[in-house]
């Protein structure tokens, strides 16, 4: 049964769900309070059609916001029921109160990281992470709390390797590919212009002799503006596969992936997806598990580097679909 729906717990909820990452930062969320728990629906108004036509993107997107949302209430004392709903175009998840419980000093600890978790397109240090925290990232994507079937391991300099040489084929074409540009230029402004979108300082420099391959957000700016960088010769790179390559596999993966960024931002790990290789078909076929039954949804780098400022969010305001009688509550909660 559901504890109660109050305008803190509203409060908690929402403020984690909307802090979770999404690509190019498009906040593909919408979420209904009703009947004592929250109904997480995708926007479909936020889709990139150039490189997630599928939307296996937007639904790892969907899928971090609901562990975030997870996430805290579990930290503030609930029990959350993720209730099972058919995954469709619009409603993806239910998460309900469940009893109340002494949180966790992990479950603290990872919810306290989710206003600090950042993606981190610098260049890293010299130093790499030790084994044994990436074990402990590996570990935390197997027990993020979805069920089983999803898994995140460290590549080998050979695997490494070809992981980067896919990266930097798919960037040259999708360089090349004028609706790709356009798409880009649709979803960067200068910093402060928009609450969603990739802010101009969080572009990142561009690689100058570099084997990483980082995507360039300031396609639409003249090159003289964009400074260059000197990145690791030899990156740290672990990719995340799941069971399956259908909604339910690509929302599990989404969840699974949050609880990584989060163990490493307490970690101080510094971390950067890599997708552009898993946005082409015929490159991302080639990096399926040997079994044939483990599909890449995400390549990280990761490393040791200097912070970097959090990307704009909507306003709770802009991502809730209240009743009626609930929008002065929703509206009072949002600030």
């Amino acid at each position: 049964m559901s504890g109660p729906l109050t305008d803190r717990s509203i409060a908690t909820g929402l403020s984690a769900a909307i802090a979770a990452p999404s690509i190019h930062n498009t906040q593909p969320w919408r979420f209904r309070i009703r009947d004592g728990g929250f109904d997480v629906l995708a926007d479909h108004d936020k889709g990139l059609d150039v490189i997630d036509p599928d939307r296996r993107a937007m639904y790892l997107s969907l899928g971090a916001a609901v562990f975030n949302l997870r996430l805290a209430l579990a930290a503030a004392g609930h029990t959350p029921l993720t209730v099972p709903v058919p995954v469709d175009d619009h409603r993806v998840a239910r998460v309900e109160f469940g009893s109340r419980k002494m949180p966790a000093q992990g479950t603290r600890l990872l919810a306290a990281a989710i206003p600090r978790r950042r993606t981190n397109r610098l260049p890293y240090q010299g130093a790499l992470v030790p084994a044994g925290t990436v074990e402990e990232l590996c570990a935390a994507a197997a027990g993020a709390g979805a069920g089983a079937g999803a898994q995140l391991a460290a590549l080998d300099p050979v695997g490494r390797n070809a992981v980067l040489g896919l990266t930097w084929t798919a960037d040259a074409r999708q360089r090349s590919d004028p609706a790709y540009r356009r798409e880009i230029v649709a979803w960067t402004a200068p910093t402060g212009v928009r609450h969603d979108g990739v802010s101009s300082e969080a572009f990142g420099p561009r690689p100058a002799m570099s084997a990483v391959s980082v995507r360039d957000f300031g396609l639409g700016l003249p090159p003289d503006e964009r400074p260059t960088a000197r990145f690791e010769t030899d990156p740290q790179l672990l990719i995340l596969r799941s069971l399956g390559d259908d909604r339910a596999a690509w929302l599990r993966s989404g969840q699974a992936l949050q609880r990584v960024l989060l163990t490493a931002t307490v970690r101080g790990v510094a971390v950067q997806p890599m997708t552009q290789a898993l946005e082409m078909p015929d490159l991302r076929r080639t990096l399926i598990g040997p079994d044939g039954r483990w599909w890449p949804q995400m390549i990280l780098r990761i490393g040791y580097g200097q912070s970097v400022p959090n990307s704009p969010r909507r306003p709770i305001s802009a991502c809730v679909e209240p009743r009626p009688w609930q929008r002065r509550r929703v509206s009072a909660v949002a600030g």
